[in-house]
């Protein structure tokens, strides 16, 4: 069985796409809904968040975990994966983020590869990021990208009210008004056109037409749930324990440490035809 932990509901666009992609394989979501949003916790915080998170996915049986949460990816998944994994007991448990797979598209290279590669060293492209506040001040995308390809150049724009507004069920004009003065403002700092644009918040892919829309034509998309969903395949096929057969198909289960009536109604914004949260216990 797998694990997916967000800190509340964006998680579900990656979650979805696996489900659709590995029907065979047994998901469990956990949005830690009473402590979000992380935006606002300090990073000590967003990696004991984090940890329990993944701690409660191992004792249902998760033997991988994947951090369907760019902050949650950004701020602790090295610190768990580094620190805290090694010696916790957990033989045979790994944990995953989001960011690498990102990465690992925009730069066509592995995240193995921490040194710039021929050709992409030579590569002077423009990588536009989108993302929330906390993502983008975390620069984790802007390192990892200038480790493998130096000679790009990274555009970050923080949409700080974007993932709060899509949760809240915002009209789809005030959504547009909103990615386009997002999209505006970074096309006035780059100088030109970006060769890819990188959807760094795991909400986006909601309001992704609308990012196509605002974007010039030639921009390349990278959304983060197919992007995942490839990286996995690939992981699954370095590591087929992790993908074993089930033995009885099961709905996927979705957790949550809040009020699953208060979460009721954003949940149906991200999959109309999802089960109701469970609280865990």
């Amino acid at each position: 069985m797998i694990g997916l932990f967000d800190s509340g509901h964006g998680g579900l666009t990656v979650f979805r796409a696996l489900v659709r992609r590995f029907p065979h394989i047994r998901f469990v979501y956990l949005g830690d809904h009473a402590n979000a949003p992380y935006g606002n916790r300090t990073s000590q915080e967003i990696v004991d968040f984090t940890r329990a998170g993944v701690e409660r996915l191992y004792s249902h049986g998760c033997r991988l975990v994947i951090l369907a949460c760019n902050t949650a990816t950004a701020i602790a998944c090295r610190t768990l994966q580094q620190d805290w994994l090694p010696s916790s007991g957990h033989e045979g448990c790994n944990v995953l983020g989001v960011v690498a797979p990102m990465v690992e598209a925009a730069t066509q290279t592995p995240w193995a590869m921490t040194a710039p590669q021929y050709p992409q060293k030579y590569n002077t492209d423009t990588i536009a990021i989108f993302g929330t506040r906390r993502t983008i001040s975390s620069n984790v995308y802007a390192e990892e990208i200038s480790k493998r390809c130096p000679k790009v150049k990274v555009v970050q724009q923080p949409c700080p009210e974007l993932a709060g507004a899509i949760e809240a069920g915002r009209p789809e004009s005030d959504l547009d008004a909103m990615v386009g003065d997002y999209v505006n403002e970074l096309l006035d700092r780059t100088g030109g056109v970006p060769h890819q644009a990188i959807l760094g918040c795991t909400h986006y892919p909601l309001v992704e037409h609308l990012f196509v829309q605002r974007l010039p034509a030639s921009t390349r998309l990278l959304s983060q749930p197919e992007v995942v969903a490839d990286s996995f395949e690939d992981y699954l096929a370095r590591h087929p324990g992790y993908g074993l057969k089930l033995e009885t198909d099961r709905i996927p289960a979705l957790l949550t440490t809040g009020d699953p009536g208060e979460i009721a109604s954003s949940l149906k914004l991200f999959w109309p035809e999802a089960q109701p949260f469970e609280p865990v216990e």
